[in-house]
């Protein structure tokens, strides 16, 4: 056994010495212990930044750094401890492999990253918009295929395989699967264009066409309304965005305008206090906005005006009880004016000639 020792100390192995062997273990070993002693200071210091800061990229990078893997770091630390040998061909896989590493390292850092920041969208949109974190959450999942198809096509690329077959075929097959579900794909880029612009969110009273109600859901592929007789409604993504909305929502002021006709009988002293007498109601209601009243026109049985006013809220209930508060205070001001409101009459005119009948 000594024998053997010695020999191997004598004629090294490998082709290197025995002492150049401890020294590349000894590398080996203090470049692993100080590369795991620079990441968990590194994890300490960014992760007590983040709970200072309201900021979420911090957090993604103390996110990234925790899912550092050892073995990242054991086959970085034999890799440099390699640097002391000769060798040979063995070096060029020892360069693979920690290229492959490196390269499947910043895939989990980026797929930790995604998750992390898809974790923080989630808790801070589920109560105002949770529409955009379901479609965010879908778009992740083609977000962490696009990274870790990128990582092993590198792999692959630098394993001394030619990938440029491989990608010609994925761009044809990517083709004709696009083609195939070009509807279900629309949607879904849709439901994403729907999230980013924000021409509704969850909550808006929308009307589509001759459809309107409620936005309940915002999905990948549809969008679903809850109208006001109850059903629910089903748009899908691509539709909406073809269609011209209407969002009462988003509606800053309500422009309300209405008629109403008094008798022939109404005198013109009568006719010309109206106008007037509607500002001042008008003006008496809190929340509103009065822009004109006029006599407009002669109908036939009636003197017919016009009045337009503004409404300071989106809010259809607060409409209708301010164009209640108007009409009874209008009917009261005409009560007490003797002015009646008109309604369809018909006078009959009869002629009786001389020695006839009527």
């Amino acid at each position: 056994m000594l024998d053997w020792f010695q020999n191997i100390y004598a004629t090294g192995l490998g082709g290197n010495s025995l002492d150049l062997w401890l020294y590349a273990l000894a590398a080996t070993a203090l470049l692993f212990l100080l590369l795991k002693l620079v990441f968990d200071v590194l994890k300490r210091r960014i992760a007590l930044l983040s709970l200072k800061t309201a900021t979420v990229s911090d957090d993604l990078v103390a996110a990234a750094l925790e899912s550092t893997k050892n073995w990242v770091l054991l086959v970085a630390a034999v890799w440099g401890g390699a640097r002391f040998l000769d060798l040979g061909a063995a070096d060029t896989y020892l360069n693979l492999a920690m290229l492959i590493a490196v390269v499947l390292q910043i895939a989990i850092w980026a797929n930790r990253m995604v998750s992390c920041y898809i974790a923080f969208y989630t808790v801070s949109r589920r109560e105002d918009n949770p529409g955009a974190v379901s479609v965010v959450q879908g778009v992740s999942f083609l977000v962490r295929l696009v990274i870790w198809s990128v990582a092993v096509l590198l792999v692959i690329d630098n394993m001394g395989y030619d990938v440029t077959t491989l990608v010609a075929g994925l761009g044809i097959g990517g083709i004709a699967v696009a083609l195939a579900l070009q509807n279900i794909l629309g949607d879904l880029f849709a439901s994403l264009s729907i999230v980013l612009d924000k021409p509704f969110v969850i909550g808006d009273f929308i009307i589509v066409g001759d459809l309107l109600g409620v936005v309940e859901k915002i999905g990948l592929k549809t969008t679903r309304v809850r109208s006001l007789s109850g059903e629910q409604l089903i748009f899908s993504n691509s539709d909406l965005l073809n269609s011209r909305l209407r969002n009462f929502k988003r509606m800053q002021e309500r422009r309300v305008p209405f008629e109403f006709g008094v008798i022939y009988q109404t005198t013109p002293d009568q006719l010309e206090a109206i106008p007037p007498l509607i500002q001042s109601i008008i003006e008496g209601v809190e929340g509103l906005r009065f822009d004109r009243a006029h006599f407009k026109s002669f109908g036939d049985s009636s003197y017919d005006f016009e009045v337009v006013y503004y409404i300071n809220t989106p809010d259809y209930n607060a409409f209708m009880d301010a164009q209640q508060t108007i009409n009874l205070a209008l009917c009261r001001a005409f009560a007490k004016r003797r002015i009646d409101f008109a309604y369809p009459t018909r006078t009959l005119y009869l002629h009786r000639e001389k020695g006839g009948e009527v």
